[in-house]
């Protein structure tokens, strides 16, 4: 019988999900699945993306882990594409790849003044707080306003985060260096803005509810917000979410501080709709001063048009979180205004040509760009592997396809790479750090220390 040895690059749910998937369909060939992240830990974004005080989401790690533990996949962690094994490496041992790289970096957004000092992206803020070892241990809190650009839940995500009192996040897997962060931060305000109505967020209305939870905060809505048009009356009718989400607002409107009103906690979280940012001032230092943003209204077509009235919030830190982009990967097709390796359906495409590129396929958000839900992750890998599973004829022929020629590979080059075994030393190893405070784990955050962990040589950390 026919054996497809199947590379897959990146080992967070997209990854996952695609080896799972095509370990299940039906065919008529044997499987063999390596499952390469250049983190030495797996899950992705799931462990590096979703706030700490998350643990509901990070549930799905659960089902993530029964897909790895099959034994039907091996892992290789700590493993750079491009630099420790090459697409040339790849089809030397596989018959196929799979690129479910994910999208990590922070969309662009073009207004005057969005660079400057105290201007941040909102993902690199989430690797921070997620102990992401390729990022800094430190984050500067220093500034006592700052604004949340953005309406989807990584805006909601972070805005919470800078809110939340840092011993409320003590139960959590938050890394020891960032509750020590949190627990200096100057914070007394933080604005959220989305240039459209309550009727049109993105978040979901769980992330909203997390809000009003949180202690020692006041909820800050504005009356202006809520006369809605038609279509917004329409769109609350019509659709459960977003009836939820205004119910909960609506609620926030009743409380003491709403409207900007004096309450009795030591920190606000203010919500502003129909807030469109049109330019960051600064001071003399060429650091963020103020958020000038640009009034809009229902344009009667469930968009927004602006009104021309410029308002100002003062502010000493401002983050964006307008989306994810994703990176181009080396020898690999790429798309740099979209931010997608080039495809259709999963098999990937020649840029200029828009030829297949024979043998290699794309998964998740670098396949789709980073819109929707981890469940959706699931659908969109379906339909790669039926491409996998159908392309028989024209996948690569290996010179080795043994499964001890990519481990010699990698031994030459000597790449400490990370296995399962030593994930799950790494697992126990961060569950049992923090078995003394009760709480959920404490995350490392050292790659080395990662790797020495999981690879059994930091015998004194075991």
């Amino acid at each position: 019988m026919t054996k497809l040895r199947l590379a897959i690059v990146g080992a967070g749910p997209a990854g996952i999900y695609a080896a799972d998937l095509l370990l299940k369909a039906e065919r008529k060939f044997d499987v063999s699945i390596d499952l390469f992240d250049h983190l030495p830990a797996p899950y992705g974004l799931v462990r590096y993306g979703v706030a700490p005080d998350h643990p509901r989401i990070k549930g799905i790690i659960n089902a993530l882990r029964d897909v790895i533990d099959s034994g039907d996949i091996r892992l290789f962690g700590n493993v750079r594409f491009g630099e420790d094994i090459t697409l040339d490496d790849l089809k030397h041992h596989y018959n196929a790849v799979i690129f479910a790289t994910g999208a990590v970096r922070d969309a662009a957004l073009d207004i005057p003044g969005i660079d400057a000092a105290g201007s941040y992206g909102a993902a690199d803020f989430v690797s921070w707080y997620d102990g992401h070892p390729d990022f800094p241990r430190e984050w500067p809190l220093d500034a006592a306003s700052v604004g949340v650009i953005g309406n989807g839940n990584v805006a909601l995500d972070v805005a919470r985060v800078l809110a939340k009192h840092a011993d409320d996040m003590l139960v959590t897997e938050i890394p020891d260096n960032v509750y020590q962060g949190l627990r200096q931060s100057a914070v007394t305000d933080v604005h959220v803005f989305g240039r459209r109505g309550p009727a049109q967020v993105k978040f979901t209305p769980l992330e909203l509810r997390e809000l009003g939870e949180l202690r020692d905060v006041d909820l800050v809505v504005y009356d202006e917000d809520f006369d809605y048009d038609e279509g917004s009356k329409a769109a609350i009718a019509s659709n459960k979410q977003v009836m939820v989400i205004d119910r909960v607002l609506q609620s926030w409107r009743k409380r003491p501080a709403a409207n900007g009103a004096g309450g009795d906690a030591s920190r606000r979280l203010h919500l502003h709709f129909y807030a469109k940012p049109v330019e960051v001032r600064t001071d003399a230092d060429g650091r963020v001063a103020a958020l000038v943003y640009e009034r809009t209204r229902p344009d009667g077509e469930g968009g927004v048009e602006g009104t021309g009235e410029l308002r100002e919030v003062a502010m000493q830190g401002l983050y964006r979180a307008v989306g994810y982009f994703g990176s181009p990967l080396p020898d690999v097709p790429f798309d740099e205004t979209h931010g997608v390796i080039p495809n259709q359906e999963g098999q990937v495409l020649h840029q200029d040509s828009n030829e297949r590129v024979p043998g290699v396929y794309a998964t998740g958000w670098i396949k789709r760009g980073p819109v929707g839900l981890i469940g959706h992750t699931k659908s969109d890998a379906m339909e790669t592997v039926r491409h996998v599973i159908n392309d028989q004829g024209s996948w690569w022929q290996p010179v080795d396809p043994s499964e001890q020629g990519v481990l010699d590979l990698l031994e030459q080059r000597g790449i400490a790479w990370t296995d399962l075994a030593g994930w799950h030393r790494l697992d126990e190893h961060e569950i049992a750090l923090g078995e003394p405070a009760e709480r959920a784990r404490v995350k490392v955050v050292d790659r080395g220390e990662m790797v020495s962990i999981s690879r059994g040589e930091n015998r004194d950390a075991l």
